[in-house]
């Protein structure tokens, strides 16, 4: 081998009596090296926006204006921060532990077997999706996939590049893919509880509830390892992925793809958190949706804008928890001015490499940029060693 350290490492693996063979650990860490090769450079500003903070209001101030100086100033920030977010948007109801899923059916795909499970997303609504779990044996990383329905990430329909479960269980990975199918139908997209007419939680914050009792049903099927679940969404997935990974820690890594990661009324229907099956909601009838800004914004959106809230807050919940940004035309280049502030709670905690973004000039992932997607997930989520 040319790699002299590979041909020590393969070595080890072979005298010891752990789970892994000589064979399977030198795939392991090709799969390794290749996945950090892909997104290596991906950590790293551009110069003309390195350390930039624009107007964004610093995640390491606290609402008071005092200064976050030490970790344990973080972790009070940090709860504040959260506890601000979801007292603004709606409490959520207790997140369903004890729930698992029920199966409605199996059928076997190529190299992992399809599971049609059903379980309860809120206390009073069940949902179905996909539970895709691959036939190799042993400890297995997990993924949750949300999108508009469940089919386009399973890879049972549905447009090219957005079937993220798909490819993540042919890369050994058990994948749960979700979606708003029925809300989808009716053109009112989201979830609302406990319904649309007296929601109490902004839907978008729904959403995450419901991500979030999706990971703890997800956490319980055989051989997933629950420290290693992440999540990832395109587009209004994106959306529903950001808040549901920046607002339930147990996520331990999380992909957005071109959501518009903050408020930015520029970009048409693209960035649209104004919109009543986000943060906009208020009682229907609803008027005027689908607008390509937000002045004609109701509910909660408009306050938080004038406030001074942005989501850049919500993305510095992650840390240290890692996150790639997958940017397209939602989310140019000059996104990684709002993406610093993460970096810089990273920085005070002790970490490095946790904030991540690629971008390509259209809202559509394409293959390059899915590849980008794979590999991260690969690399934090593929051993509990990072």
């Amino acid at each position: 081998m040319k790699n002299p350290n590979l041909c020590i490492v393969l070595l080890l693996a072979m005298l010891t009596t752990g789970s892994l063979t000589g064979q399977s650990f030198y795939h392991y860490y090709k799969t390794k090296n290749t996945a950090w090769n892909n997104i290596s450079n991906y950590f790293i500003p551009p110069k003309q926006f390195d350390n930039q903070m624009g107007d964004y209001r610093s995640p390491l101030r606290f609402y008071n204006g005092d200064s976050v100086l030490t970790k344990e100033d973080w972790q009070k920030r940090r709860e504040e921060i959260r506890h601000r977010w979801m007292e603004l948007m709606g409490p959520w109801p207790e997140v369903m532990k004890n729930q698992e899923f029920e199966i409605l059916s199996s059928t076997k795909r190529e190299d992992f077997t399809q599971h049609k499970v059903r379980f309860y997303w809120t206390p009073n609504e069940q949902t179905e999706g996909y539970l895709l779990i691959p036939d190799k044996k042993g400890s297995k990383p997990a993924v949750v996939t949300v999108f508009y329905e469940p089919e386009t990430a399973a890879g049972i329909d549905g447009k090219p590049f957005r079937d993220f479960a798909y490819q993540m269980v042919k890369r050994g990975f058990v994948t749960l893919s979700i979606g708003t199918t029925e809300t989808t139908k009716n053109k009112t997209y989201s979830i609302y509880y406990p319904d649309r007419e007296n929601a109490r939680m902004q839907p978008l914050s729904a959403l995450a509830y419901a991500a979030a009792n999706a990971w703890e049903a997800l956490a319980k099927v055989k051989d997933v390892d629950s420290s290693r679940i992440g999540i990832v969404g395109h587009s209004y997935g994106g959306k529903w992925a950001m808040f549901a990974s920046c607002l339930y820690d147990k996520y331990a890594a999380s992909v957005w793809i071109d959501p518009g990661i903050v408020f930015d009324e520029t970009k048409g229907s693209g960035v649209n958190y104004w919109e009543p099956w986000y943060l906009g909601y208020y009682q229907p009838p609803w008027t005027d949706t689908w607008n390509k800004n937000g002045g004609s914004g109701k509910g909660l959106y408009p306050r938080l804008k004038k406030e001074g809230y942005d989501l850049h807050e919500l993305h510095a919940l992650m840390a240290p928890r890692p996150f790639l940004v997958s940017g397209g035309s939602s989310d140019p280049l000059e996104r990684w001015i709002p993406l610093n502030h993460a970096i810089a709670v990273n920085r005070l905690l002790g970490y490095h490499n946790r904030v991540a973004m690629s971008n390509r000039p259209d809202h559509s992932p394409n293959r390059e940029s899915n590849e980008i997607v794979y590999s991260f997930l690969e690399w934090f989520l593929s051993s509990s060693e990072r």
